[in-house]
């Protein structure tokens, strides 16, 4: 069958040249047509799918039409099929009467019939009619989300309940206690993270996401976006090449959005390449754009799904199986992201298991003269006898931060325990700085930032906390041990570099 089921205009008159006539008049205007001869036949096309169903005032016979009318009233809610019934009979006769009561969307073609009527009829119709298959497919879309978003709902419920249950018992020591706390923390996160997500479709369906639009460096999204996809990244053990553009340059939009447009971009590569898979982000840069391209050598993407990968509810099934977790909304959300920003997204792959490319594309803006002076001065401000010490145990994520600060002008000396923290600071004759991971293996980073106030060259140095905790209680437990700032991952860089500027060593605490 050449067209779309669709597209497709079923004739059914049972006596005459009609249905030969009406089908060459519609053929020649490169409308497809189907002539049935018997009302058994009209019917089971209509299982397969019509755009339009033409009946000639022959078919209006009661013992001819009953198939019809009962097929017409077991329609699914989407459909409404659109019928012309041609004939020289009037409104008011009894036989169309009943017509537009028992078949439904009538549309009454009078003959003699023009060709230029019946195709503009026709046209009009299909499109219609195309609209309703395409939101029968949005509402089996949907569907499948909403059985995804159970399923995905389920899986940190389960361990709740097991921990909750646990908790109930008499004889639970308090490691057992802390562990089974931790799970459930953890499992709260990620509900809360799939929670954010489906609010984040909601609010940019509605357009009502607010942009806090501002002339940012794209270097720090870059540094940003691979910070917070690292552990994934990590965890699947693999290889991730950098290739940035010489040349500086900005782009105008949300700072915290820009850097979830391409973290789920990153994200969506890390999931779907096999384990030890290679993944490359490069920036270019033009006089008129830049262009994130973030590419890998995964699973690829089949044909029938690289249409529709951005739209909504659109999982794209890359796999058999649910094994990568998640709404398999990210990238509606890019895509709808990046058109606020007056942005592109295109995505491309040779097919199955040759890998993926997505190119993210963004006007290129140049920050007016003050902002150039601004920022001169801070990096002025910054190179002048900043001492850093970066202390993290994720040895990639300390070298990626280390690497960042050294751009802005530092000088940074990076460790990754607790022990080396304090051995580097009592060495030291003075550190400005010292940028605290709380998840230490040998000594949390509370306990260190005490014991890095008992030492001469640390005991005033502006201490930062670096954590994934962000509540009420965590900010206080930071503050409390002595630190200036509590920064949450991922870390917002232009502010970091703002408060590494200002370096005030009060003892307020203040949560980024």
């Amino acid at each position: 069958m050449g067209a779309a089921v669709e597209n497709r205009v079923v004739i059914f008159a049972p006596t005459g040249r009609d249905a030969r006539l009406i089908s060459q008049v519609l053929e020649r205007a490169g409308v497809e047509s189907h002539i049935c001869s018997r009302m058994i036949e009209v019917v089971d096309e209509l299982v397969q799918g019509v755009g339009v169903l033409l009946l000639v005032d022959e078919a209006l016979d009661t013992p001819l039409t009953r198939p019809l009318t009962q097929y017409l009233s077991q329609q699914p809610a989407w459909s409404d099929l659109p019928i012309f019934l041609l004939s020289n009979r009037g409104l008011n006769s009894p036989e169309i009467r009943s017509a537009y009561q028992h078949l439904g969307n009538v549309t009454l073609l009078e003959r003699p019939l023009h060709g230029i009527t019946l195709v503009s009829a026709a046209t009009s119709a299909l499109r219609a009619r195309k609209r309703q298959y395409a939101m029968r497919e949005v509402d089996r879309r949907k569907d499948e989300f909403l059985a995804m978003l159970a399923h995905e709902l389920r899986n940190p419920l389960a361990p709740i309940s097991a921990a909750s249950d646990l908790l109930k018992l008499p004889s639970l020591d308090r490691e057992k206690i802390k562990q089974t706390s931790e799970i459930i923390s953890r499992q709260v996160r990620h509900m809360t993270g799939l929670i954010d997500d489906l609010l984040d479709v909601s609010r940019v369906s509605r357009g009502l996401v607010p942009l806090e639009k501002q002339s940012v460096d794209t270097r720090l999204i870059t540094a940003s976006a691979v910070e917070q996809v690292r552990p994934l990244i990590d965890g699947r053990r693999h290889s991730l090449t950098l290739r940035t553009s010489p040349h500086s340059a900005f782009v105008e939009g949300d700072p915290k959005r820009l850097v979830q447009i391409l973290a789920n971009v990153l994200n969506n590569a890390a999931k779907y390449t096999p384990e030890g898979g290679e993944i490359l982000l490069a920036t270019d840069v033009s006089e008129s754009a830049v262009i994130f391209t973030v590419s890998d050598n995964g699973i690829g993407i089949a044909p029938e799904v690289i249409g529709r990968i951005f739209d909504l509810f659109a999982q794209a099934e890359r796999t058999s199986d649910r094994t990568q977790g998640g709404l398999g909304i990210g990238l509606a959300l890019v895509k709808s992201l990046i058109q606020l920003h007056g942005g592109t997204v295109t995505a491309s792959s040779d097919g199955a298991s040759t890998g993926a490319e997505f190119q993210l594309t963004f006007p290129r803006h140049f920050p007016v003269e003050e902002e150039s002076l601004a920022a001169d001065a801070i990096a002025d401000k910054l190179i002048n006898q900043q001492r850093l010490l970066v202390v993290d145990d994720n040895v990639d994520a300390a070298n990626m931060l280390g690497m960042f600060l050294e751009l802005a002008g530092h000088q940074v000396k990076i460790v990754h325990t607790a022990a080396a923290a304090l051995e580097a600071a009592a060495r030291a004759d003075s550190i400005d700085a010292c940028l605290l991971d709380i998840g230490l293996p040998d000594l949390d980073g509370i306990g260190l930032a005490k014991r890095l106030r008992e030492i001469p060259s640390t005991k005033k140095t502006l201490l930062i906390a670096i954590t994934g905790y962000g509540q009420e209680q965590d900010r206080h437990k930071t503050s409390r041990a002595g630190f200036n700032h509590h920064y949450v991952k991922p870390i917002d860089m232009e502010q970091l570099i703002s408060t590494l500027a200002g370096n005030e060593t009060s003892n307020q605490i203040t949560s980024r």
